[in-house]
């Protein structure tokens, strides 16, 4: 099986139990998915168990998922519900750090801004910082463009909010993120 088939037939193949089509969807979202979830939960063992997990239900599951012209929004909002759930459910066991799942709380690595950067304004090395102040909701919708590589359309697929929702978020974010970077070099100069 070719590994740049459409997103339509790489999930028609897998929903007719083709293990080679689960193979390609696994090795090209895992990473991505993983990260994400990272975001959400800040604990290594519950991304992974939970994403194996995520992965093992889809393969199991299969006959009865819908159809698909794109896969990453499917992906990304039902792994986003998957470990909400989980975090959710261990948190009645143990101590897990509270979730709403309405707004996540991402917060950026500098490494994760060295190869994401739009312009050489965002090469300040506050740049964390500035995100990291941003509202959640934008931060969220910042990573899911940026460091996932989701459209507007996708974005609000993923965060149950509408596409407008999406453009205006990153509207606003962007424009924070601009005053922020402007006070900085004024302050600089």
């Amino acid at each position: 099986m070719k590994k740049n088939l459409s997103d339509e037939i790489l999930w028609d193949s897998l929903k007719k139990g083709n293990v080679e089509a689960f193979s390609i969807l696994f090795k090209t979202y895992y990473a991505s998915l993983y990260n994400y979830g990272l975001k959400i939960s800040k604990n290594e063992t519950i991304t992974e168990d939970s994403l194996q997990d995520f992965f093992i239900y889809i393969y199991e599951h299969r006959e009865n998922l819908s159809d698909l012209n794109t896969i990453a929004p499917y992906l990304f909002s039902s792994f986003r519900r998957f470990i909400i759930h989980i975090i959710k459910k261990s948190k009645k066991n143990t101590f897990v750090r509270d979730i709403n799942e309405n707004i996540i709380d991402i917060h950026f690595t500098p490494e994760e801004l060295i190869t994401h950067q739009e312009s050489k304004t965002f090469q300040n090395q506050n740049l964390p910082k500035l995100l990291n102040k941003l509202p959640k909701r934008q931060r969220e919708v910042i990573y899911l463009k940026y460091n996932c590589n989701l459209k507007a359309t996708e974005i609000a697929e993923v965060m149950d909010i509408n596409y407008q929702s999406v453009n205006n978020t990153i509207h606003k974010a962007i424009k924070n993120l601009r005053e922020d970077v402007a006070i900085i070099q004024l302050l600089n100069s």
